[in-house]
Order: structure tokens, then sequence, then C-alpha cells
């Protein structure tokens, strides 16, 4: 295989043999896949349309790439600033967060799946303003405290499984948000994005959102992969969200490398938002039980994104995703080596393998009536023994405090 370098635009040097283009060939004026590079006009066109190309070096001229400078990494990991200045206040008192979380989030399924229903039988837009109200309320909520809603949403409205799941992705991305210090209305518009991102699926068949994780025919993939289109036509002329929710809502499956859809985006074009989207998506896919994800446990999830990073994935940002789950998200169910079973209620920021378990079974697997929380950094002959799977421990976030 020929080996392609990332070369700057300002860095390209006659002679040069560009293969590929940090944006799709259709979104230029360039006619082939691939040329040489001769004239000053293909020059100004690089200029205007690019800010790097992938060169060929077997097949450029030796004198031309023997004075190019040394081939820049792709920019994916340095054209946007991850890191906000918010500096939010200490997190409120979890016990006293939860029951607002709780009742935002069964209220915002409940109102998705009305909202969604005029969409399934043919209209063509959504009630924007009732969607962004929402949005705001379980905003300001994640920025009091992130770890309500986060344990909150195991809850997992199983009467609208399809709205659990994308409200999941919405709370995961607010959550990232607010751990990155991004602004408040950063948090909605995140908020919003992974609400919404997926709506087109309501014009798709039932049955075929039911196959996921089974073989699809070819047919049944690209039938599929239309809901993002879908998505982003129905946001574009649905009032009272920002403009830019139809554009970032094209983003969430683009990869990295390329490789994703709808418009094979690489690296920095998939942007801030659409790299947040797709990590976020891909968790929650992973985490969610069949037939809408695989059902994974948190930490089989983050080793499957992590074996992706730098490839699928933004990889800085996937480092500050795990960073803001941890080893053991709160919500996480876990058995301790005491035999007892719980759930992870808080972390410490320091020590990520040793965070608050609520204890809801006793080691003969029989129900604890009173409140223990055990806190693993203050326990040194007790650990995490293993994470369940998600269902395995089925328990009321309202009834935990």
């Amino acid at each position: 295989m020929n080996k392609k370098n990332a070369v700057a635009v300002r860095d390209l040097q006659f002679g040069m043999y560009v293969a590929e283009l940090d944006r799709p060939w259709t979104e230029t004026p360039f006619a082939f896949q691939g040329f040489w590079l001769r004239t000053e006009q293909q020059l100004v066109a690089l200029r205007k349309f690019c800010r790097h190309v992938y060169v060929d070096a077997a097949r450029s001229e030796t004198r031309a790439m023997a004075s190019a400078p040394a081939a820049r990494p792709p920019a994916s990991d340095r054209d946007f600033e991850m890191h906000g200045k918010a500096g939010y206040a200490p997190q409120t008192d979890l016990a006293r967060e939860i029951q607002a979380a709780a009742g935002l989030y069964s209220q915002t399924v409940s109102a998705l799946e009305r909202l969604c229903q005029p969409l399934a039988q043919g209209s063509a837009a959504l009630d924007g303003s009732e969607v962004q109200l929402r949005v705001n309320a379980l905003a300001e909520s994640i920025i009091r405290n992130p770890d309500a809603l986060l344990l909150a949403s195991k809850l997992r409205e199983m009467k609208a499984p399809a709205h659990a799941r994308a409200l999941q992705v919405s709370v995961y991305m607010m959550v990232f948000g607010r751990f990155l210090q991004r602004e408040p209305e950063d948090i909605r518009l995140l908020g919003l994005l992974g609400l919404l991102q997926d709506v087109g699926n309501v014009r798709l068949p039932a049955a075929l959102l039911l196959k996921h994780g089974q073989h699809l025919t070819r047919d049944e993939t690209e039938t599929m992969k239309k809901h993002v289109e879908l998505s982003a036509h129905i946001l574009g002329i649905t009032s009272g969200v920002p403009s830019s929710v139809a554009r970032l809502a094209l983003l969430h499956h683009e990869r990295q490398d390329g490789k994703g859809y709808p418009r094979g985006l690489r690296g920095f074009q998939i942007g801030l938002h659409g790299s947040m989207a797709a990590i976020c998506d891909g968790y929650e896919a992973l985490l969610a039980p069949p037939p809408y994800g695989e059902g994974k446990s948190p930490a089989d999830a983050v080793n499957v994104l992590v074996k992706e990073r730098g490839t699928a994935f933004h990889g800085p940002l996937l480092e500050q995703f795990t960073r803001c789950m941890g080893a053991f998200p709160v919500g996480s169910a876990v058995e301790l080596t005491s035999g007892e079973f719980g759930i992870v209620v808080g972390e410490h920021v320091t020590q990520r393998l040793k965070p608050k378990v609520l204890v809801l079974l006793d080691r003969a697997h029989k129900l604890v009536h009173s409140r223990k929380v055990v806190d693993l950094a203050n326990e040194p002959d007790m650990r995490i023994r293993r994470t369940l799977e998600q269902g395995q421990l089925a328990f009321d976030p309202r009834r935990l405090f």
C-alpha cells in the first residue's frame, strides 16, 4: 500500500501527487480523484477549498518530496478547542437533585413520544420550542449536579425505548460538555443535538429499527443510513431550535479516518460537536439493551471505544470522555469483593477505581433495607469485582435516597 502523507496546502510543491483531500471530492471543482500538482490554477483551487491534502509519496516526483517540509499529522487532534472556561460551582447534593432529575427524565421521554408521533404520521416538523424548553431544564439540572441525571436515566422507560435512547445520548453529551467546562449555551446545544440527531428514525420502517445488531442486507444498511439526512431535513424546517442543529445532526456517524457517513468527512471537518456526538452515540449504542443496543457494561463499552481511538473517534476527546465517565460511571451496577451488589452513586476525581457504592443486595442476595453507602476510597481491603450488564440489577433511582 502506498504511503500517504498529510501535507498542509501552504507546503505543497509542484510534482506532488494529491491522492486525497480533507473533504469529499464532490465539494471541490476537481474532476478527477487524484492528480499531479502541475499548475498554479490547481494550487489556487486547493488553497480555496482545503486546509491540507494527502500526498502519495510513491507517485510524487522525488524532487518535490525532498523539498517539502516534514508532513504534518491530520488536523483532527488540533483544530478545535475542547475546553471552555465556564468554571462551574461545586455540585449540589445528589439526594436533593435526584428527585427533580428523575421527574424531568420521565416527563421528557413522554414529551418526546408525543412530539414525534405527528412526524411518524407524516407531519413535516417538530414543535421545536417545547423541545428547547425540555432541554433547558435538563441542562440546568446537569449544571447543578451531573450525577443526578446519569442516575435518573437508569429508569430506561421501556414504554418508549427509542426515545429513552435519544435522551440518554443527550444526557451524556451535556454531562460531557459540563466536564469540559463548556458554556451553558453550548451545553444546551449539545443536549438538543443528542436528543434530535436521530429523529429521522421515525420515518424508517419500525421492523428495520428493531434489527439493530443483527445482520442487515446491503439495501437495509443503506436504508438505515438515510436516517441521518432525514433528521437534518426535519430539523432544517423545525422552528424554535438553533439553525446549527440541522447541520450538526449530519455528523454523528462520521469517523476520524473518513470511513463514516453520509459525507465521508475526516478529522477536523467533523469538529467538536460532531466528534462529541460520535463518541456519546457510540457509547450509548454499546450500553443500550437489545434490540436498540448491545447491552454491554460501561467498562466493556469504554474498552470497545478505546480500540478505535484515532480511527473512528477523536483521540484526545475520547480520553476526556473516559475521564468524565470514570472507570465506573454513576449508575453502574457492580459486584464488590465482599459479595455485595450495588449502584455507583459517586466518584473521586483522583481515585477513579474507588467510587462510592450504594449497596442494594447483601452477599446472600437479599435486599438491603438500610441505606448503606460504601466509600471504597476508605476501604483498602475492598474493591469492585466486576460491573454488571445493563438491566442485571433492577432499581428505581427515585427510591435510592
